[in-house]
């Protein structure tokens, strides 16, 4: 079993992992307009990278998921974010949009894998009574990503445009020398390794076929959630319909996500009192009262208000899937089914941003409505599909798992 400060490791390198995943992934959202312009097009033809990022993210939880339950997490997670991190350096050379896409395409494989990997390797680490609050932690990276890529292109944009910002984002590489350096190998994949049980993706899905179906659909409505929130409101809504200034949509991105991350925190943390789904519903429900504000304000101030109670809500029902997701898998293929799961949603809901933007170009270029309704769906799908599931959260794995092996 790992010790207390092992187990700090493993939670703020998986962390970072995630922070620095998603980084690279938001730099594309900041720059959408500006790389439009770059090679002689509209934002909804630029929007196909965004949605064949998230749809190849399915491919990479399946590839590195099932090396994961093969290889272990820790091996695994270093060459997914030395994957990750090339491929962001390499899209600032793109030399048009056809080879910017499928740059964004093959990103999209390795940033898949991150989140599964690091979510297992977490999870199986540390005791249950740190799951909620370590998972709101966790899923924190994300917004943790945003903020920074919010920071990056309020400071650096105008100074290196939009190819300088991916070269910038190879930096997160520099992590896998952490990793190398403090992060033990998960104690429940040390226990299973060299077992019989079967860690094939394929069988375990045979096994429980409702249980894949079920959780797909459930992430399914989780990413819908989270990206109708996310991926044109700077660009497409602040910038473009608002038309704020590079300033201010930097600055309403800071309070947004500063709110995601206090929502990630406290709702992880709520969580492992009130229970995985309560807790979960409630934000959904939360945050379909916050939609008039939200979508349908004008102000910098009432909209900055609007997207942080926003963000608060969307990432606060998010913080909590890490640690469900993981207490519902099966054991011997938790490296993949989590990151899978995750992914094949992320998958059916990529068409999200270009979806948004084909109703804002019927209505004018009017994003409000567009934002409002896919986020609306997004919500009452969470709530219903939540309310059908079950509670998992005193499923024992990691280092429980371990020590009662061992007995």
């Amino acid at each position: 079993m790992a010790s207390p400060a092992q187990q700090r490791h493993v939670v703020i390198a998986c962390f970072l992992g995630w922070t620095l995943d998603a980084f690279d992934f938001f730099i594309m959202i900041f720059a959408l307009g500006a790389i439009a312009h770059s090679f002689g097009t509209g934002i909804t033809s630029v929007t196909w990278a965004i949605t064949l990022t998230l749809a190849m993210r399915a491919v990479g939880a399946l590839i590195f998921g099932q090396l994961a339950d093969r290889f272990g997490r820790r091996s695994i997670l270093i060459a997914n974010v030395i994957c990750f991190s090339l491929l962001e350096f390499a899209s600032g050379f793109a030399p048009t949009l056809a080879a910017f896409i499928v740059m964004r395409a093959l990103f999209g494989i390795a940033m898949g894998g991150e989140w599964g990997v690091g979510a297992s390797l977490t999870m199986e680490s540390i005791p249950a009574s740190w799951r909620g609050t370590v998972s709101g932690i966790l899923q924190s990276g994300y917004s943790f990503g945003y903020l920074l890529a919010a920071i990056l292109y309020g400071v650096a944009f105008p100074l290196v445009g939009w190819r300088g910002m991916f070269m910038l984002g190879a930096l997160p590489g520099l992590l896998v020398l952490y990793i190398r350096a403090s992060v033990p190998e998960s104690p429940d994949w040390l226990l299973r390794r060299g077992r019989s049980t079967s860690s094939s993706i394929l069988a375990a899905a045979a096994r429980r076929p409702w249980l894949f179906v079920y959780a797909i659909l459930v992430m399914t409505a989780f990413n819908l959630f989270s990206h109708s929130t996310q991926d044109l409101y700077p660009s497409a809504f602040l910038r473009g319909q608002h038309h704020f200034s590079v300033r201010e949509v930097a600055t309403v991105a800071v309070i947004y996500n500063i709110g995601a991350i206090i929502g990630c925190l406290s709702a992880g943390a709520l969580s492992q009192r009130l229970g995985r789904r309560r807790t979960m519903i409630l934000c959904a429900t939360a945050a379909i009262l916050v939609i008039p504000l939200w979508a349908f304000a004008s102000s910098p101030v009432w909209l900055g208000l609007g997207a942080f109670i926003m963000q608060f809500m969307v990432q606060g029902a998010f913080g909590v899937v890490p640690a469900h997701l993981n207490e519902m898998s099966p054991p011997e293929v938790r490296g993949t089914f989590p990151g899978f799961t995750y992914q094949l949603g992320n998958l059916f809901a990529a068409a999200n941003a270009t979806i948004q933007a084909m109703i804002a170009a019927r209505m004018g270029h009017d994003y409000s409505a567009a934002l409002a309704m896919t986020c609306g769906f997004g919500a009452v799908a969470i709530i219903v599909l939540i309310g059908l599931g079950r509670e998992a959260r005193h499923a024992r794995m990691g280092a429980e798992a371990a020590t009662a092996g061992a007995e």
